[in-house]
Order: C-alpha cells, then sequence, then structure tokens
C-alpha cells in the first residue's frame, strides 16, 4: 500500500500519474476529492481530510508500506518552524504506531548551511523529526523550482519581463517538479530500499537569471528580458498574500538562496533529465501560448 499526501498539488498529482496504473493499492488524502481527476478517484482510496490531522493519517497510514509526504505551502501560517513541525508530528506518530517501512519526502538542498534560512531550516527540521521515527526514509532535495517562472507568466506574456530579488549574473540551480515526481514516483514503487539517505534532484544546467532570459528568449522567439528587483520592493510584493512570520521566513529563504545555500550540495548531485530548454520547451512555452 502506497500512501500519497497532497494529490492536487504541483508534484502529488504527478507522482500519481506516475503510479496509478502501477497495480500498487494507492490511497490518498486530500481535503477536496473533487479536485482529482474522476480516473484516478476509480483507482485508489481516498481519505477526505488534511494530512496534520492524527486521526485522518492513522486511517490512512494503516497497513501502508510506503509514504509521499509534503508538508503544503501556506501563506496564511505563522513561524515556519513551528507549522512544518506541527504539520510532521501527527504522522510521526502514525509511522511508528503503525509500522511504516519507507518514507519519501520533498525537501531541500542545502542542509548543512549552517545559518538560518527560514522555510529551508524548517523543511530540514521536518526532515530530522521523520528521521528519529527510524523510518526508512529518502529524503528529496531540491534547488530553485523552474515552475517559480509561472509566477511571472503574465508578465512575461504581456512585457516580455521576468523578476528576481538576485543580481542577473549570480548563477541559479535549478530543477523541474517532473524530475522531483518521477525520482519520488520510483521510490516509492520500489520495495528493495532502507536506511535513510538524500536524494538531489538538480536540472543539468545552472544556469544565471541573464542566461535564463536568453533561453527564454530562444524558446519563445521573442525578446524576454530579466530585471532584478530589491529585496524591499519583493518584500513589500510577498506582504501582500502572507502573514508577517511568513515573509520573514520566505525573505530569510531568499536571501540563504543568494548566500549561495544549494551550491555545495549541487556540486555532488547526479544531474536530473530535464534541462532549462527542455523545461521551457514542453512546459512553460504551451503555458506562455495559450489563450
Amino acid at each position: 500500500m502506497i500512501v500519497i499526501t497532497t494529490p492536487t498539488g504541483q508534484i502529488g498529482q504527478q507522482v500519481l500519474e506516475h503510479i496509478v496504473d502501477s497495480g500498487k493499492p494507492i490511497r490518498v488524502i486530500a481535503r477536496d476529492p473533487s479536485r482529482l481527476p474522476q480516473r484516478v478517484r476509480d483507482r485508489v482510496e481516498v481519505f477526505q481530510g488534511s494530512h496534520d490531522d492524527m486521526d485522518v493519517v492513522s486511517k490512512a497510514f494503516a497497513g501502508a508500506e510506503s509514504v509521499l509526504w509534503l508538508v503544503p505551502p501556506n501563506p496564511q501560517s505563522g513561524n515556519s518552524m513551528e507549522y512544518y513541525l506541527n504539520f510532521t508530528r501527527p504522522a510521526c506518530q502514525a509511522i511508528q504506531s503503525l509500522g511504516v517501512k519507507r518514507v519519501v519526502g520533498v525537501s531541500s538542498l542545502g542542509r548543512g548551511f549552517g545559518r538560518h534560512a527560514g522555510i529551508l531550516t524548517a523543511a530540514f527540521e521536518m526532515d530530522a523529526l521523520i528521521e528519529s521515527t527510524g523510518v526508512s526514509y529518502r529524503s528529496l532535495r531540491m534547488p530553485y523550482f523552474m515552475e517559480n517562472m509561472f509566477h511571472d507568466l503574465e508578465s512575461i506574456k504581456s512585457h516580455g519581463t521576468f523578476y528576481m530579488p538576485m543580481a542577473g549574473d549570480q548563477v541559479l540551480p535549478l530543477c523541474a517538479t517532473r524530475d522531483i515526481a518521477s525520482t519520488a514516483a520510483a521510490l516509492l514503487l520500489d520495495e528493495s530500499w532502507s536506511g535513510q539517505d538524500s536524494v538531489p534532484v538538480v536540472s543539468p544546467d545552472s544556469l544565471t537569471p541573464n542566461e535564463m532570459a536568453h533561453v527564454l528568449s530562444e524558446v519563445l522567439e521573442r525578446p524576454i528580458h530579466f530585471q532584478q528587483v530589491s529585496i524591499a520592493e519583493y518584500k513589500a510584493t510577498l506582504s501582500r498574500f502572507g502573514t508577517e512570520a511568513w515573509v520573514k521566513d520566505y525573505m530569510d529563504m531568499v536571501i540563504a538562496q543568494n548566500e549561495g545555500i544549494y551550491d555545495d550540495d549541487v556540486q555532488k548531485a547526479q544531474p536530473s533529465d530535464t534541462s532549462f530548454r527542455t523545461w521551457c520547451e514542453e512546459v512553460f512555452k504551451p503555458a506562455v501560448l495559450a489563450p
């Protein structure tokens, strides 16, 4: 039995697509089961609710061998550390009491950074909490998501510009969520592994924002420009969408990214399949051209 959390999220839904026809029994935990595609609902057992609920995870994890664990982002949360740990504690109790064998978690590169990194530090503490149960664990560790480009989709469509709070010549390690999903799916279907380890998921190319703009220009066949925004401007924008505590933790993550939190881990990682150019051609371009 495989349990998938966040089955309608950016990563969870792609994991489901990989495994739904595998023949393995699958359960999902979903706040709103109506958001699941009908073909998925026909093939999986659905537990309605949130996976931070002890009653929900106890029922869903009963008899489970493998679990995909992902704490969903929540800009309306308070302190990220408390949010991540409070969300994960019920699952850890259920993992121990119900004898779950393997957990695949979605975390981040940079665990050895040594300084506070906001939301990323909370993810590292989530890893440590799950590891403390003794369950066999694989922490999937990623850098900057290519899908973050969708935040600037309308600006790219209308003005040919995207924005980041970093210098145009600073190298940024990247990954595509489809590579995270395929890696997670392979681990969930594999019953042979044990112990605790991390699995970096990093694209073959680390690019600067200026280089990303060059790739986008070639793929979209029109000029695309990068514009740096200041930390203060970026913080002001975020403040429209989340609590003060969440904004602080998000900004601490951005500062850590600018200080190279991913760099040491990237040098040791085997590259995943999807380059930024391939992702732009196959994922982003169709979205830009869509009405």
